[in-house]
Order: C-alpha cells, then sequence, then structure tokens
C-alpha cells in the first residue's frame, strides 16, 4: 500500500507542538517561517524511530518514553555552524583586556578558568587554548583550563575527537596551526595536539538548566547562541553569566547578539559585542 503523502508533512498544530517542546526544553525560538526548515530537519529523526508520520512523531517527543528522543530532535533542529578564529577581534581582546590578570595570576599560581558555552564542534574552545599559550606559552605550566559545553551530545563526540578536514584549518594563523595541529600523512586532514587538548574538558549542558561548575570565570564565550532564544531567555540568562564571571571577567557575545542595556545588568560594553561587568557590581 502506497505510503500516503500527508505522513510527510509537519502541519500547522504538530509543529506548533514541536517549537514548543524546543522552547521549554532549549529556549529554541521557532517562528512560523521556521516549518518548512524543521519539516526538512526532522525528516531523518522520523526514519531513524521509524514513525509513520510527523503526528506520530510529535506524540512520542511529548511522551515520557521519548525523553532520549527530544535530546536528538534539538540536536537536529540546533545549527552548529563553526569555523577556527572565528570573529577573530574578540581573540585580540582577551589578550588586550586581560594581559595583565592573565600575568599575575600565572605568577601567583591562581586558576584561570575561559568558558565556551555553546562550543559546537570544538572550533571556538580550541582557538582559544592556540590563541592563549601563543600569547602566554608559562600558560602551560599554569592551572589554566577551558570548559566547553554545548547542548547536543553528537557534535561533542566531533569536538572531543578533535579531527578537521584540511579545509577547516584554513583559518588558523599559520604558526599557530604549526605549533598545535598534526597533520595526517596525506594531508587530507589535522589533529589538535595533546599540548592543546589537554588543557580543554567537554561537558553536555543546556545553558536553561542549572550550571553545575563553580564561579569566577575570565572570559566566557557565548557567541552565536543567543540569537536562537527570545528576548524573555535572553535577560533571563544575562545575570546568570555576570555572577559566573570572575571580577575582571569579560562576556563575547556573537556579531548579531547584543544586550540592549547593559548597565540595566551590571554590565558596560569595552568592545563589539564584549560586555564586562560595573566596577559596583555586587556578586553574592
Amino acid at each position: 500500500m502506497p505510503r500516503d503523502a500527508t505522513h510527510d508533512l509537519l502541519t500547522q498544530d504538530v509543529f506548533a507542538q514541536i517549537a514548543s517542546l524546543a522552547k521549554s526544553e532549549s529556549g529554541l525560538q521557532l517562528g512560523d517561517e521556521k516549518r518548512m526548515m524543521v519539516q526538512s530537519r526532522l525528516k531523518k529523526r522520523l526514519r531513524e524511530t521509524n514513525m509513520e508520520s510527523f503526528q506520530s512523531y510529535g506524540a512520542f517527543v511529548q511522551s515520557e518514553a521519548g525523553s532520549a528522543e527530544r535530546r536528538m530532535m534539538i540536536s537536529a533542529l540546533t545549527t552548529n555552524v563553526s569555523h577556527f578564529f572565528r570573529e577573530e577581534h574578540h581573540f585580540d581582546v582577551l589578550t588586550r583586556e586581560l594581559a595583565e590578570v592573565f600575568e599575575r595570576k600565572i605568577a601567583q599560581r591562581e586558576r584561570i578558568r575561559i568558558w565556551s558555552a555553546g562550543c559546537s564542534k570544538g572550533q571556538e574552545p580550541y582557538s582559544i587554548a592556540m590563541h592563549l599559550l601563543g600569547a602566554f606559552p608559562a600558560l602551560k605550566d599554569a592551572d589554566f583550563r577551558v570548559l566547553a559545553t554545548d547542548i547536543d551530545p553528537q557534535v561533542l563526540a566531533v569536538a572531543k575527537a578533535a579531527h578537521y578536514a584540511a579545509h577547516d584549518v584554513r583559518s588558523i594563523p599559520e604558526a599557530l596551526c604549526r605549533k598545535f595541529m598534526r597533520a595526517s600523512d596525506d594531508g587530507s586532514h589535522f589533529e589538535v595536539v595533546s599540548e592543546i587538548r589537554r588543557f580543554i574538558t567537554f561537558n553536555e549542558l543546556n545553558l536553561l538548566q542549572s550550571w553545575p561548575m563553580k564561579h569566577g570565570f575570565d572570559a566566557i564565550f557565548c557567541r552565536n547562541v543567543v540569537i536562537y532564544f527570545d528576548l524573555e531567555t535572553q535577560e533571563a540568562l544575562w545575570p546568570r553569566f555576570l555572577k559566573a564571571l570572575g571580577p575582571d571577567g569579560i562576556l563575547f557575545l556573537g556579531h548579531s547578539e547584543r544586550i540592549a542595556v547593559p548597565e540595566a545588568f551590571g554590565m558596560r560594553t569595552i568592545g563589539q559585542t564584549t560586555y564586562r561587568a560595573l566596577a559596583s557590581t555586587h556578586r553574592q
């Protein structure tokens, strides 16, 4: 019996259910204009779960039995586009604004912590570590760590593997690439060397849920993540990021993301999509 073509269509009602679930689970904002995109991205999930229609899939992901599939659904709906040294000006700000902090902490053997929130396939945290170790070689013997988190376990697996195609590494400065990337015999792939990998910890984390790690980050990179959240969700995150930062800490957002009135959240702008706590801000 031929398959009913309507089974392959995501109706407005089922789309609304999935969009509501995506928002409650991950903060993902899916307007009506995204319905065809959602339909396209979830077709594979229907095949993988042997669901006959979007209607049955929608019912499944909302059920208790569908809890694992909800994670897979969010993974399918999340855009994971990144590259090494994306928005390179942020790396320049990082070393310029925090040079004295890093040098003092290295000398006094204090902890140095950077958080890559929404690390995707790992290019961002690896870029951070390469850049900082290139600028401050003494970090290799310091209490230095980069925490890299993402909601998507599939992209985290790619990040942990630390293997990238040759075209992916072209944006890495040549000197850093020679020092911190190892080419395959045929030159088609590159691997991040262990000297960099040992400083990075990858963990699965939903930004809308509790954050188990300690506060006091010297910098937080949360770039091209909150653009998918509505304003209410964004404004609930700013105080949490502020609290997670150390006294001199800096928050970096993506090029299309802004804190409209940073002073209202205890922060000030120090550069393009770059924020630091006001001197008078009190942290608990």
